[in-house]
């Protein structure tokens, strides 16, 4: 444990190595200046949206177990202001946006966690001690009776991180990886707009046949006539005038399909099917298949938190999200069905493992012989 100084806190501290900041940098598509999106910004995506949600939200379901009692009771109640799936969703979700999440840890007199306080990024310095044994914190709290707190040590903050280019010290957004596809969807949202109100500026036709010559005035009249005739619902023609209604052109709803390639994009960063945000996705596979490849990709999130969990709280930590993919444990029942049936398990021991896990009642009664 690195010794601080701390009548001269700052002196101890090497160079910043956090971004500090709730912002994503994207290249403008008319300019090459950084210009910066919020977070909040990124979530009116949709398909953003949709994957922050569903993957914050598989995650927050996912059980969290300690070895250590102590380290037990802090994952189960971890903030004071929030319940417990809304907190590690929230840490979770800011996790996925931004590649790294805070929590400081409020500990009792006896060095035990009492609580944890979800921290902003904006609200968070991260720097590399100048002798490059450790990491400090400068943190900003909202509370006014807290305020900021100086030189915190790393064994003082839950610092979840994801992928990292600076040897695991801070995380790099998903998003950063996107920036070329968000403008172009933004562009793509922006034209097509433009075009579907330029395709139903007018609604049809109205020739005038056998010869009919009409000067631009009685053009404008009969127009709006059959403008109003059509507002009410029926339009009455004789034989000298044809309507033909105007259709979208295959163009334009060749522009409204583009949403697709650029959610398939966004699902491919966050290594996900991405029949999760599409609603799509190999016909040829099962949901058995689906299940398992979203499986996958939670491990990606879940290895990172639960490192940083075991390192902070200094004891084994699990987490399990097979119930956020399989939530009524039909996958599972299935799964030790086909095991009883080749006989790796014995009928007692699938029973006892389904009640186990609340498949089954606790009471059922034995079977008739």
């Amino acid at each position: 444990m690195p010794v601080f100084n701390f009548n001269n806190k700052i002196s101890n501290l090497g160079s910043t190595i956090g971004a500090s900041d709730d912002s994503f940098g994207f290249s403008s598509p008319t300019s090459n200046q950084l210009s910066y999106v919020s977070a909040s910004q990124a979530l009116q995506n949709s398909d953003i949206y949709s994957i922050i949600f569903q993957l914050s939200g598989a995650l927050a379901s996912g059980e969290i177990t300690a070895n250590n009692q102590r380290a037990q009771n802090i994952l189960d109640n971890p903030s004071a202001t929030a319940s417990t799936h809304a907190f590690w969703q929230s840490m979770f979700a800011q996790l996925l946006i931004g590649g790294e999440s805070f929590a400081y840890r409020f500990r009792n007199a006896n060095g035990t966690d009492s609580r944890l306080e979800y921290l902003r990024p904006s609200q968070v310095s991260t720097y590399l001690l100048s002798d490059g044994s450790g990491l400090i914190y400068n943190a900003n709290f909202d509370e006014p009776d807290i305020g900021t707190i100086e030189a915190i040590p790393q064994s003082d903050m839950i610092h979840f991180r994801l992928l990292s280019k600076n040897g695991g010290m801070t995380g790099v957004s998903p998003l950063s990886a996107l920036s070329s596809e968000l403008n172009i969807k933004n562009s793509s949202n922006k034209l097509t707009l433009k075009a579907l109100a330029q395709a139903v500026t007018s609604s049809g036709i109205l020739k005038v046949k056998n010869s009919g010559l009409l000067n631009s005035k009685e053009k404008q009249a009969r127009s709006r006539k059959a403008t109003q005739e059509l507002r009410n619902g029926v339009l009455v023609l004789d034989d000298l005038e044809d309507y033909q209604p105007l259709e979208m052109r295959s163009n334009i709803a060749n522009l409204l399909d583009q949403a697709n390639w650029t959610g398939s994009q966004i699902a491919k960063v966050y290594g996900i099917p991405d029949s999760m945000i599409n609603g799509k996705g190999d016909q040829q596979s099962s949901i058995q298949m689906e299940n398992i490849s979203i499986i996958k990709s939670l491990a990606n999130y879940v290895n990172p938190i639960v490192s940083e969990l075991k390192n902070k709280l200094n004891t084994d930590v699990h987490m399990d999200v097979r119930k956020a993919v399989d939530p009524l444990g039909d996958q599972y029942a299935s799964t030790l069905s086909g095991m009883t049936k080749d006989g790796t398990l014995t009928a007692n021991q699938t029973v006892s493992e389904l009640q186990h896990r609340g498949f089954l009642p606790d009471d059922l009664p034995a079977q008739q012989k």
